[in-house]
């Protein structure tokens, strides 16, 4: 019994002398990130790399852009990367959403059949196309169609998720689709599909996918937000500079092809940067959101957008 006692009281010193030596670390904080299953949302995926001693990063995938949205209002995940149009309903709504760095431009394409007759946006007219209500490729779709003369009206707008709109043109449910990638590249790498256009040349030009937060982290946890814009930054730079780790990644996360990866890869720009003329062409992304009565009012664009913390890193 002594002995016993003895073995457990060494045990107990033991224990308290190398926590008072602080040789007894701490559980890394984790970090929550969600992100779409879309390859200008691959990024999170890259983290792991940069992430600092004392953190771990948990990625969680979403199908929608609202989804993921969502979740960054329920706080049930700390960051969350999805369209500009997602972020834009939420502030407008009154939601505690801020944009705190950018995510992706471009991304997108308009896409018709390869053996149809849809070869400009004015072909559309009278056809069934495939469109994500909320998403910023509705938005912009929208003010290509009032470039050239025509409204929503014009066309058959079909309800279809991102995931779904190269099957959905591959078996006839729709004569074309406003996508994200990786479906344009999936449509023209099995030939049944063709770029229409990428739909680039609004004032809203190629801004897409934005990275959000709470305002409560915004308010509450500063330097959470700079560890992690930090860990998104290096990423991102490491992602664009390495195209064989981005097409690697997608065929791993995305269960790509790696000839569609190759195909959609030079479509997208990772990217973290938010400046001036980035915000310039969100508050215009807005005011077509207004004007197309998607959102009731305007976003309270200084807390909306807080340029702040990525002019902290640059």
């Amino acid at each position: 019994m002594q002995t016993r006692r003895h073995f457990i009281a060494t045990l107990i010193a033991a224990s308290l002398a190398a926590a008072g030596s602080g040789s007894v670390l701490a559980a890394d904080q984790v970090i929550r990130v969600g992100t779409l299953k879309l390859m200008h949302g691959i990024t999170p995926y890259f983290y792991d790399k940069f992430t600092p001693p004392g953190y771990k990063i948990e990625v969680i995938p979403f199908e929608t852009p609202t989804d993921g949205k969502n979740a960054v209002v329920t706080k049930s995940v700390d960051f969350g990367t999805y369209g500009l149009a997602a972020a834009t309903l939420g502030a407008a709504a009154g939601e505690p959403v801020v944009v705190v760095a950018a995510q992706c431009n471009r991304g997108m394409a308009v896409v018709a059949r390869a053996d149809g007759k849809i070869s400009s946006i004015k072909d559309l007219k009278g056809q069934r196309v495939g469109i994500l209500p909320g998403s910023t490729q509705e938005v912009v779709i929208l003010d290509r169609l009032k470039q050239e003369g025509m409204t929503v009206k014009d066309i058959k707008p079909v309800r279809v998720s991102f995931s779904e709109m190269a099957s959905a043109l591959e078996r006839g449910d729709v004569d074309a689709y406003v996508g994200a990638e990786p479906g344009p590249s999936i449509s023209v790498g099995k030939g049944i599909g063709k770029i229409v256009e990428y739909p680039y040349s609004t004032p809203t030009g190629s801004v897409n996918m934005v990275m959000t937060t709470h305002a409560d982290t915004v308010k509450n946890k500063p330097e959470l937000i700079k560890v992690f814009l930090k860990i998104h930054q290096q990423a991102t730079d490491y992602v664009m500079a390495n195209r064989s780790a981005f097409v690697d990644m997608s065929v791993q996360k995305l269960g790509l092809p790696a000839k569609t990866a190759e195909l959609a890869a030079p479509n997208v720009e990772l990217t973290w940067k938010v400046d001036d003329d980035w915000t310039k062409r969100a508050k215009y992304y807005g005011s077509q959101m207004l004007d197309k009565k998607q959102i009731r009012r305007l976003p309270d664009y200084n807390a909306f957008i807080e340029t702040g913390f990525v002019k902290q890193i640059q």
